[in-house]
């Protein structure tokens, strides 16, 4: 198995800040529904527009950790439990346990199910979006934060030692294969990829998010999906 240390390392290419945002001193989970990019904020879910950078809704649910979008809905960690939610009114339409039991942190969709980073247990779970019921687990040897796919290869942040990376991994085997190290100071909490070139990135307690550049696509630096 490949470990970390073996993994090619380079310099995360910050394109874009956005934020902080008022009322918004903490950022988790981040997500993108193909317009518009999705922050969570303690007891508000808001949405901005990545190209001007304005606020454009705002969902006033608990929502302390990550975020995903599955095409048509919104899921949200709260506490120990995960909300599947209607982006047009904020309603709970469904709740599933949160594998951590509240010490969850990132949150994504892929393949029709939830994956799920544990920040201290050091590990990504797969569940099933209907019951909860973890499906397999991926180990770590950092702390996790967000977690996103990128055309079949899963990404997750790390936050530890006040050092913040983004690491592609095998998810068969948790292997490391390729670092993307933040600049001194710039920290990850949630993550998602656009669909495009870019990485959007929770900045916790900066209250900012930070559009990053995918090594190998020419991400657009105004933050615009295609």
């Amino acid at each position: 198995m490949s470990t970390a240390t073996q993994a090619p390392i380079h310099t995360a290419e910050v394109v874009r800040e956005y934020g902080p945002f008022p009322a918004a001193p903490r950022v988790h989970g981040v997500s993108h529904d193909g317009r518009q990019v999705w922050a969570a904020t303690d007891g508000a879910l808001f949405a901005f527009d990545p190209t001007s950078g304005e606020p454009t809704r705002q969902l006033d649910r608990a929502c302390d950790a990550g975020t995903a979008w599955d095409g048509k809905h919104l899921w949200q960690i709260a506490g120990a439990r995960i909300d599947k939610l209607d982006p047009a009114t904020g309603e709970v339409l469904h709740s599933i346990p949160a594998p951590g039991a509240g010490k969850d942190s990132g949150l994504t969709w892929a393949e029709g199910h939830l994956w799920v980073g544990q920040y201290s247990d050091r590990a990504i779970r797969q569940i099933d979006p209907a019951t909860g019921a973890v499906l397999r687990s991926i180990a770590s040897d950092r702390f996790v934060t967000g977690v996103t796919w990128v055309d079949g290869e899963l990404w997750h942040g790390t936050w530890e030692h006040d050092e913040s990376e983004l690491r592609r991994i095998d998810p068969a085997s948790g292997a490391v294969r390729e670092r993307l190290r933040m600049p001194t100071g710039l920290h990850v909490s949630g993550l998602e990829w656009d669909g495009a070139g870019l990485f959007y990135c929770g900045g916790g307690s900066s209250g900012k998010v930070r559009a990053v550049k995918r090594p190998g696509r020419a991400g657009k630096a105004e933050g615009q999906r295609r």
